[in-house]
């Protein structure tokens, strides 16, 4: 049965702090818990209104259900997952095997962006992202609702990033709107991608650190648009570097 303690867990789960404490975070609906019961992340208690999942469940009301959802229509079940201990160093990770693409955030806040960039990993194929420390935590309950499932496939590490950038040994690419027209370039399968933040951008000391500056052209009769969303933009970028 639900508990006054098990609704203050989970309730308390809402905040970083607390899910840095307890290494928890929350799962929510059919599809995401699965995703993750599929994946080696370690189920810590899982709660739902029907017993349709293979693994132990603590049957609850949709009133219960309720009471622990942090959706405005609960969705059949809410799960919390281990937060998993992180067991290689950024330094082994970067440049291990020395190939593939790398997607790096810098000071990325807004959830909804993080999930789609995480969910855009998923389907390119991008299984290291690597977020500053100031990016919104990928263990937030809208992050994980935004991506799917798909944070159960990606490998995501939070770190200083101008000391990482510094340390890797390829090409690091970046956005700007000075930069050499994307669909003009020949771009490799290998190297770091920096997207930057919603507000600001690349910020000025990552900029430093950018061996390849692209663009993506306006096409619209008045060019007047400022500038794409962050995760509109990763998702042409890893298009286009995928398709070269």
């Amino acid at each position: 049965m639900l508990t006054k303690s098990h609704i203050k867990l989970i309730t308390s789960l809402n905040q970083k702090k607390f899910r840095q404490q307890q290494q928890l975070f929350v799962v929510e609906g059919i599809k995401g818990v699965k995703e993750f019961l599929n994946s080696e992340f370690k189920l810590h208690l899982l709660f739902s209104t029907d017993a349709i999942f293979d693994a132990e469940t603590i049957l609850v009301s949709e009133k219960e259900l309720q009471k622990i959802s942090g959706l405005k229509s609960p969705n059949i079940a809410v799960a919390i997952f281990n937060i998993p201990t992180i067991l290689s160093n950024a330094q082994e990770k970067k440049n291990s095997g020395s190939n593939g693409l790398i997607v790096a955030l810098d000071d990325v806040r807004d959830p909804g962006n993080l999930g789609t960039i995480i969910r855009l990993c998923d389907w390119f194929g991008i299984k290291n992202l690597v977020c500053s420390n100031a990016t919104v935590d990928c263990y937030n309950s809208k992050v994980v609702q935004a991506t799917m499932g798909s944070l159960a496939r990606v490998d995501i590490e939070y770190t200083d990033l101008e000391t990482y950038i510094k340390g890797y040994k390829h090409d690091v690419f970046g956005t700007f709107m000075d930069g050499d027209e994307i669909y003009s370039k020949n771009l490799p399968d290998c190297g770091m991608i920096v997207m930057g933040n919603e507000a600001n951008g690349i910020s000025e000391s990552i900029e430093k650190l950018i061996t390849k500056k692209l663009s993506i052209p306006k096409f619209g009769d008045l060019k007047a648009t400022e500038s794409l969303n962050v995760a509109t933009a990763t998702a042409i970028v890893l298009s286009e570097f995928k398709r070269s």
